[in-house]
């Protein structure tokens, strides 16, 4: 296990020296998508203006505050609580994620599925977990909303955070094939395996 500092945007080397159950900590750009996002992004053909190459994507809905334009708040939001939401439903999009836009790092909670997997072995990418539950410290990490496109999509706009000292992140899928996920699945099943025989029971 190994930790390491990366000031986005990352190159793919970088990421293919990440290993499962090595830890991150990100400065720089953090983009915020979720849901409705990627739907209009991917399945009705939107574009974004920001540059998503070598950067870090974050599955987040956050909470903000609209306020007046200012050096502290450039984009006219103030962060509230930005917590990071359950990954799996947005599986799809993390091919397109990185094929067309670039995006090397995925951060959300609970994992994603081999079709991602496959997509980080191939292309360069990787996945970083926060524990659920953590959004009141995750908003302390975020030094401002820099930036929002696709903002009719509110909460669910394109935002570009500033972040200093975000993490540490844990690895939980990496580039080489790596998964936490299918490791805890592949133990899960032997102990329930191990609990049938014990009580005498068949194992389907």
């Amino acid at each position: 296990m190994a930790h390491y500092d990366f000031a986005t945007p990352v190159t793919e080397e970088q990421v293919r020296k990440l290993r499962v159950n090595d830890t991150v900590t990100l400065e720089g750009a953090l983009y915020g998508i979720r849901d409705a996002t990627q739907i209009h992004l991917f399945d009705k053909g939107r574009k974004t203006r920001f540059d998503l190459r070598g950067h870090a994507v974050l599955h987040t809905a956050p909470n903000v505050k609209k306020v007046e334009k200012s050096i502290t708040c450039p984009a006219g939001y103030a962060p509230v609580c930005i917590g990071t939401t359950t990954s799996d439903r947005m599986e799809r999009y993390t091919r397109p994620l990185m094929s067309q836009y670039g995006a090397r790092i995925v951060i959300g909670k609970g994992g994603l599925r081999e079709g991602s997997a496959a997509a980080f072995s191939e292309l360069g990418g990787v996945y970083l977990a926060v524990v659920g539950g953590a959004a009141a410290l995750e908003t302390t990490w975020i030094e401002a909303i820099e930036d929002v496109d696709l903002d009719d999509l509110n909460p669910e706009s394109l935002w570009k955070f500033r972040v200093k000292g975000f993490g540490p992140l844990l690895v939980s899928m990496d580039s080489r094939g790596g998964s936490l996920y299918t490791e805890v699945n592949r133990a899960a099943r032997v102990k329930r395996a191990a609990a049938l025989r014990s009580l005498g029971v068949k194992d389907r």
